[in-house]
């Protein structure tokens, strides 16, 4: 039986093991995505484009181009901070935090997974 306390699952999530991870790297698919494949979320992979829909930069559009399992988090193209000394640095976003409005299909597995 697994734990209603926030503090075990939390637990539960860090020591996680990666094929674990996986699972919680999954984001909301936009209408038309959603008609089209009958399913209202998938995991996002390198590739796909996303629209932030919280935080700073809430309605910015990019691409994925880096997904770390690690920590849980998404890179996106266009979605950056500026550190003290000028320079730009990608700004990790958690995968709940954004929509899928295109998906890469260069996997032929990712439109089997998504049919069903």
């Amino acid at each position: 039986m697994v734990s209603n306390q926030p503090r075990k699952q939390r637990k539960a999530r860090y020591n996680a093991p990666l094929h674990i991870r996986q699972k919680y790297m999954g984001a909301a698919l936009s209408k038309e995505l959603r008609e089209k494949y009958g399913c209202r979320s998938a995991n996002v992979i390198v590739g796909d484009t996303v629209k932030v829909m919280r935080g700073d930069h809430a309605g910015t559009t990019g691409k994925v181009e880096a997904v770390s399992l690690k920590h849980g988090t998404i890179v996106i193209e266009g979605v950056s901070v500026s550190k003290a000394d000028g320079t730009e640095v990608p700004r990790p976003v958690y995968p709940s935090n954004v929509m899928i409005t295109t998906l890469e299909m260069k996997d032929e597995r990712r439109e089997a997974v998504i049919r069903k």
